[in-house]
């Protein structure tokens, strides 16, 4: 099995959305640097990676036998009540 980094994911997210690295650290208001080392070190926080699938328009979850998924989101972090939690 070939194993492929979250950096790499998150690169082939972003080059699917037509999106760049300028583009993730304008939307987490940091600048393109600090996304750059970020990518060089995987060092993806729960919450980044959280912001990165708001930025593509996508969800970040856990599957279980393709049928039940619990997904993330920002509430989940701010501990604010989700309506919607499964």
């Amino acid at each position: 099995m070939i194993r492929i980094s979250i950096s790499d994911k998150i690169k082939a997210l972003l080059k699917m959305k037509n999106k760049t690295h300028a583009d993730l650290a304008g939307f987490l208001g940091v600048n393109i640097q600090s996304v750059s080392n970020k990518f060089y070190r995987g060092s993806f926080s729960a919450i980044d990676l959280i912001k990165i699938a708001e930025f593509l328009n996508c969800d970040l979850a856990f599957v279980f036998d393709d049928k039940q998924r619990i997904i993330l989101d920002r509430n989940d972090i701010t501990g604010k009540d989700n309506d919607d939690a499964v």
